[in-house]
């Protein structure tokens, strides 16, 4: 069974020291860069047991929660 931790959850995991609540584009704010992304999706796909293709791994896939939420359920991930 896999844990399913809110993506909120996991980006305080992946940078606790940012407030993600505040920001509407993560990586233009400059909570996010390219290691969190992989970081990021790496603690992603572990916590709800997918594999998220290289091609999905965009900038424009990370920039907010909302954002975030439309890849998961491309992997059939419903939060």
């Amino acid at each position: 069974m896999t844990n399913m931790k809110s993506i909120a959850e996991i980006l305080s995991e992946v940078r606790p020291e940012s407030d993600f609540s505040s920001s509407s584009d993560f990586i233009a704010d400059g909570l996010l860069d390219s290691f969190d992304v992989v970081t990021l999706v790496a603690a992603l796909d572990k916590a709800h047991g997918i594999s998220i293709g290289g091609v999905d791994i965009v900038p424009e896939n990370f920039v907010n929660l909302n954002a975030i939420e439309v890849l998961l359920a491309k992997y059939g991930v419903r939060q």
